[in-house]
Parts: C-alpha cells; sequence; structure tokens
C-alpha cells in the first residue's frame, strides 16, 4: 500500500488508533503526512515538560504530521480554540476526535523505520533503514 487516507469518527483516541492502524497496515513504519479535524479537551506535552498540558473544551486540529514505527511514535499537532488561540505540542494518548480527524499515512518504499537511542539527544531518536531490493 503506498498511502492510506483515514478518517475518524468521534470518541477515538487519535494517537492510539494511530499506532495500531501503523502496525497493521505500515509493519516497516510510515509518514503521518497531514490531519486535520476537531478534538475534545486535547492533551499536548510542551517542549522541556514531562507532563502533557490538558485544554479544556473543543478545539480544532489544524496540523498534524510524524513518524510511526513498532519501536516507537513522534507526532506533533498545532490545535486552536474557540476563541482563536493556538497551541502546539508533541500529541500523547488521550487526544479524543469530537467530531472527525481526516488524515493520510505515508510508508517509504525501501526503507523500514525504527528508533534507536541517542547520545546527544538523550531520546530514542528516528533511524530509517534503508532495505535492499
Amino acid at each position: 500500500m503506498d498511502q492510506l487516507p483515514i478518517r475518524l469518527h468521534p470518541g477515538i483516541d487519535l494517537r492510539e488508533f494511530l499506532e495500531k492502524i501503523a502496525k497493521q497496515q505500515f509493519p516497516d513504519g510510515a509518514f503521518v503526512v497531514c490531519g486535520i479535524g476537531s478534538l475534545s479537551n486535547p492533551r499536548l506535552r510542551l517542549a522541556e515538560q514531562n507532563a502533557a498540558t490538558v485544554y479544556s473544551g473543543p478545539f480544532e486540529l489544524l496540523s498534524l504530521s510524524g513518524s510511526i514505527c513498532l519501536d516507537g511514535t513522534h507526532l506533533h499537532a498545532v490545535i486552536g480554540s474557540d476563541s482563536g488561540q493556538v497551541f502546539g505540542g508533541h500529541v500523547v494518548r488521550g487526544n479524543i476526535v469530537r467530531t472527525t480527524a481526516e488524515l493520510l499515512l505515508i510508508p517509504l518504499k525501501e526503507w523500514k523505520l525504527t528508533r534507536t537511542f541517542d547520545d546527544q539527544t538523550g531520546f530514542q531518536e528516528l533511524t530509517p533503514i534503508q532495505q535492499s531490493q
């Protein structure tokens, strides 16, 4: 499969669903290249924070992108409030679709996405491995 357009229905956990579908459809990993929709009480982990920040109320999902592989997920989102305030950060579990979410996942042929520990950053970082044909 070259790409997978997805529509998520109300009540679905955004990250949980993406990790599940990626395991099933893209065991070598995939990129979330775009995502829009709406969330109820979204949760984002902000830079240099250990815990997620919860935003109360309905929010628009203005942008979603990142990478998913069997040994890790790295997703960023930009959300907008009903007053036009905009926030962004790392997508954690617990982001529940309010009305819809429209996403596009794309795997990279000839590449396996994995994560390995990077001594410089202290995090599990994306490590693309080119696969022979």
